[in-house]
């Protein structure tokens, strides 16, 4: 999962993740899980995601097979709405016989991280893996946050071990964590995201990390003791975080939540966004070697890759934020089908496209702006922002940077426009527009609402821009929707042009979360194909 912290560390302008809240608190009796986890529940899902209906939240899965059964170990999400924050305080699982079939059953409250482990704090409950181990047992590598460490981050990875998938777990190496910022050597990166390969001869590789910073580590055959020393793992193109590891055909390969952002890139147009990438290895420590994109950005910022074989079919296990009331701190795990390409060697990892449910029928809109390519005069958009939000209908009170169009620089210009192109000449007499800031009215610095704005259209017969005879006032107050009327135009581009506030030659940014077009009558929505070529541009 892409930390809060990240944003900080990007933007140089006000925008930043709003205070957090804390971690939900969580109570639990003893070292090990109890029986007063809630009973499990009997599904039957006809698609992605798994969990949809908003009770449960699930994120970062970790699929396994055990039991003629395929696995998937998931944290929780309990995020409010509105709040940014990871509010995670247990672990849960899902499992299915027969992935097609739709019938799942779900286990909540597994374990929570003081539960398990005495040396850790309540919440918190991160990325995990259950691995069926050699001995028949099953072991739990858990990062959580240490309560009595001095580290400068306390995070650190746990191991417990059970004799069956769902519990009750105990801490397999009570004396503390296995990998933290003190132990086995010291290290200053932050201890997360573990995962394990048992390998055919019998060795065992523990991986972990986050912040674009891997590490890997043998550890002793009782899958609980580290064995050498601590290794950096390089090669991995655009790594941010959630490594994933697993051995097929003689090579090693290694999944991750990519964040190599730009214009160009393969991986993401956003810097808070994620890609699943994934490299190869002839060995379990390397040398790494970039290979491709396995999943691009879904709709969660946040990005998390298992991978499994069962029954001769390969799945990828993710997560979305397209459950009911599901957000960026609020995900649900999916399962997808992985196909390898043997043409080639190593075997390549086709790109997964991701499946979703069939929701409710659309309802008829005004707003014709999801068949619209958009545009903005800042193009290439600084990497914090993603023009692609523009009209992807969603609007939130307490967005994250990347949920809109922006134009923060060090030397913002008193002026911008965003922009629609349309395929074939559209009519349409309004516009709405969600602006978004994070500095008063008339400031000169961070993102302020606009001084003013006006609307044009592409005039076909002049081949110029002309202004629309607007019916009322340009309003510029953000937080809501701020309408404008107009007599009818036939156009194929309409265009916002948005002038900045400041003082002389200082200007704030501007940032922009939804821009509508209206039409005069409302249709069902045609949204643009993603791969529809570009539109002739206007201008």
């Amino acid at each position: 999962m892409i930390r809060t912290a990240l944003v900080g560390a990007l933007l140089s302008s006000a925008l930043a993740l709003p205070a957090c809240a804390q971690p939900a608190p969580v109570s639990a009796p003893s070292n090990t899980t109890t029986a007063t986890a809630p009973a499990p529940r009997e599904l039957h899902v006809p698609g992605n995601p798994i969990l949809a209906d908003g009770d449960y939240y699930s994120t970062d899965p970790a699929p396994f097979v055990a039991e003629d059964a395929l696995w998937i170990l998931a944290g929780r999400d309990m995020a409010e709405p509105e709040v940014n924050d990871f509010i995670m305080p247990e672990w849960q699982l899902l499992t299915t016989k027969d992935p097609a079939s739709g019938d799942w059953t779900h286990y909540p409250a597994v374990a929570r991280p003081h539960a398990v482990f005495d040396w850790a704090e309540e919440g918190r409950a991160y990325a995990g893996q259950i691995v069926p181990g050699p001995d028949g047992r099953y072991y739990f590598y858990a990062p959580v946050l240490e309560k009595d460490s001095d580290a400068k981050d306390r995070f650190a990875i746990g191991v417990a071990v059970a004799d069956s998938p769902t519990g009750p777990w105990r801490d397999a190496h009570p004396e503390g964590p296995i990998i933290s910022q003190r132990v086995p050597v010291a290290n200053d990166i932050q201890n997360i995201d573990p995962t394990v390969l048992i390998d055919e001869d019998g060795k065992v590789y523990l991986y972990w990390g986050t912040f674009g910073q891997v590490r890997a580590i043998e550890l002793e055959p009782d899958m609980v003791h580290t064995r050498g020393r601590e290794r950096e793992i390089t090669g991995l193109t655009g790594f941010f975080e959630a490594p994933w590891i697993l051995k097929r055909k003689g090579t090693y390969y290694m999944l991750y939540a990519g964040n190599r952002a730009g214009p160009d890139s393969d991986c993401t147009p956003a810097v808070y966004h994620a890609c699943i990438g994934y490299g190869s290895a002839p060995s379990p420590f390397g040398p790494w070697t970039y290979r491709g994109v396995v999943l691009k950005p879904v709709s969660s910022t946040t990005s998390h890759p298992g991978a499994v074989e069962f029954k001769g079919q390969w799945y990828l296990a993710y997560h979305t934020a397209d459950a009911q009331g599901g957000g960026h701190f609020r995900r649900s795990v999916a399962l997808d089908k992985l196909e390898w390409d043997d043409s080639v060697s190593p075997a390549r990892i086709r790109e997964v496209v991701p499946t979703r449910r069939e929701g409710p029928a659309p309802e008829p809109t005004r707003n014709v702006a999801a068949a619209a390519m958009p545009g903005a005069s800042n193009t290439p958009v600084p990497v914090q922002y993603w023009i692609a939000a523009l009209n992807d209908g969603v609007t939130r009170a307490n967005p994250l940077p990347p949920e809109m169009w922006g134009s923060w620089r060090p030397d913002n210009p008193p002026r911008q426009w965003i922009s629609y192109a349309w395929d074939a000449p559209v009519t349409l007499n309004g516009a709405r527009l969600w602006f978004w800031n994070d500095q008063p009215a008339g400031a000169s610095v961070g993102v302020a609402p606009p001084k003013d704005w006006h609307l044009e259209y592409w005039d076909a017969a002049d081949r110029a821009w002309a202004p629309v005879k607007a019916e009322g006032p340009y309003g510029t107050q953000p937080g809501h929707f701020q309408e404008v009327a107009f007599a009818p135009v036939t156009t194929r581009c309409l265009r916002a042009v948005l002038e900045a506030s400041g003082k002389g030659a200082e200007h704030a940014g501007l940032a922009v979360q939804e821009f509508e077009a209206l039409a005069p009558e409302a249709t069902l929505p045609r949204p643009r194909a993603a791969d529809a070529p570009a539109p002739q541009p206007c201008g």
